[in-house]
């Protein structure tokens, strides 16, 4: 670490010590997110929809988990606003915190009526104030990393790597985790598998929904403990200091609550049609916002606009992870098995996160190496090999389903494979991204151009839910157990269509959108 007098001016591995605080904070923060993400869809079929078919309750819960997984990343745009004008990064991180752990402590509710409230209303109500929660600290503890460096610092993409470790070590230990204290609180096996009166071990989901909110409490600890190592970064804007705007938004986002409990009650396509609209506004004034400004800042939101709508193609079939490929690994999986081990479904959602713990130091270097050589590709082409990697995923598991058992298993081998191609791609695109919206955006508006960055990552979020119900549908009628898996295939083969077909164009007009970049890299 250098010495400085300035704790703002400390160093760690080159980059700003106030960078790992950002990524102890998040990596608990993600800890608490996708410990929940992991066994949220499995929750929901198994509690809920119980009464259904399996394919059924499979699509109810597929579209119910695209509502709110789209809904989390949508409210990051006012997130991002309110940082900008009312409470600053610091306070929007510590109040979004608060209102996670609360929800995920929400979603431990047993069976029951409370207070004229069922255990449904009061597990969404519970989801509802999750949303709210991550509307306030994702997109603002990332715009406070892009804050720790200056234009034109060639450490940035370095340190959004950094931080991206950071999210996927808690994203890597979280599912497994929460799996284990989830069994461990369950029902055990009765009998042998086969045989009559055999009862499968059940896990009780809600346990590991209390690891998740203790992960997010702990979060808290390690932003409040070491905030002087951020210096004056992300403080409250002149004249919004005291706790006057912090009562307001605790308030406000009690009254924003309910409305988004009544969004993920519906049970059509309102949410849908909120965030198409949602997305085309934002799009619309990021335009005109362009329009007024010089030349070279109009081409770099027209860049930024195309941007993110490449990253709203590119989540569709990414995030299919948590849903469709979830349930795939419960259902259609042939399993790593070791001795008398076998490895549960729910830790595969562990796997992408620990393949970018692996490969992001090494990408990391790579882009500085190639940085160095004159040789680094430019963003729009990592956006072209991230939507690559995407498609090439989904071709490796249909390989897989071509070569399924007569009772619709794939080898285990083959859902690896996908997870390795889409970490790949993920590591091209997703914190590339990232870096790219604090690098185009005005300086005025980075935190809510940071929300539309995740808005469209919730459109992606929705539309991967509509896919993901479509595999669930179309598995649903099928005769026999191989055209179930063959059902699957026909969605994901759509996948890799639009994953290779946009990765070839966008790689092929990546020296026109570059030019537009006026130099960002």
């Amino acid at each position: 670490m250098s010495q400085s007098t300035d704790a703002s001016e400390k160093t760690i591995l080159g980059h700003p010590a106030g960078l790992f605080v950002l990524f102890f904070a998040e990596l608990w923060e993600r800890f608490c997110y996708y410990g929940m993400r992991a066994l949220l869809a499995l929750y929901i079929a198994q509690q809920f929809f119980s009464h259904l078919n399996g394919d059924d309750a499979q699509a109810q819960a597929s579209a119910s988990y695209g509502g709110f997984t789209a809904l989390v990343y949508a409210l990051g745009i006012f997130g991002g606003s309110i940082a900008d004008r009312v409470l600053g990064y610091r306070r929007s991180i510590v109040m979004g915190g608060l209102f996670m752990a609360a929800g995920e402590f929400m979603l431990m509710v047993p069976q029951g009526s409370y207070m004229g409230f069922d255990q449904k209303q009061v597990f969404f109500f519970g989801l509802s104030l999750l949303i709210v929660g991550n509307g306030l600290f994702k997109p603002n503890i990332s715009s406070l990393v892009g804050k720790l460096y200056k234009q034109g610092d060639p450490r940035r993409d370095g340190g959004f790597t950094i931080f991206y470790m950071g999210i996927n070590i808690g994203a890597a230990i979280a599912p497994v985790l929460c799996q284990m204290v989830a069994a461990a609180m369950g029902t055990p096996e009765i009998g042998v598998k086969g045989e009559p009166g055999y009862v499968p071990a059940e896990s009780d989901y809600r346990y590991g929904f209390a690891l998740a909110g203790a992960g997010m409490l702990l979060g808290l600890v390690c932003f409040s403990a070491f905030t002087k190592l951020l210096g004056d970064k992300g403080t409250a804007p002149e004249g919004k200091q005291g706790l006057g705007p912090v009562v307001m938004v605790a308030l406000g986002g009690l009254i924003v609550a309910p409305g988004v409990f009544m969004l993920l009650a519906l049970r059509d396509n309102v949410v849908g049609y909120i965030l198409y609209a949602s997305f085309a506004v934002i799009i619309a004034f990021l335009i005109s916002v362009g329009m007024r400004e010089e030349r070279e800042q109009k081409e770099r939101l027209f860049a930024l606009v195309l941007m993110l709508i490449l990253n709203c193609v590119f989540w569709m079939g990414f995030e299919q992870a948590g849903n469709s490929l979830n349930f795939f690994a419960k259902k259609q999986l042939d399993p790593l098995s070791v001795g008398t081990w076998t490895m549960p479904p729910e830790w595969w959602q562990s796997v992408n996160a620990v393949l970018i713990v692996l490969f992001g130091p090494v990408f990391s270097w790579l882009w500085v190496a190639l940085d160095r050589k004159g040789k680094n590709p430019s963003i729009p082409a990592k956006f072209g090999l991230g939507f690559l990697g995407m498609g090439l995923g989904f071709l490796v598991i249909n390989q897989g389903i071509g070569a399924a058992t007569s009772a619709g298993l794939v080898a285990w081998y083959f859902l690896l494979g996908l997870y390795i191609v889409h970490t790949l791609g993920e590591l091209c695109l997703s914190p590339v991204g990232l870096s790219m919206v604090t690098k185009l955006a005005p300086g005025r508006m980075t935190g809510m151009v940071m929300g539309a960055w995740f808005i469209s990552i919730a459109t992606g979020n929705f539309l991967a839910g509509e896919v993901s119900t479509m595999a669930a549908k179309k598995a649903g009628a099928a005769v026999d157990a191989l055209g179930k898996v063959q059902a699957y295939g026909e969605v994901f083969t759509l996948m890799v269509y639009v994953g290779i077909g946009v990765g070839v164009g966008v790689i092929v007009l990546s020296g026109l959108i570059n030019r537009w970049m006026h130099g960002v890299k």
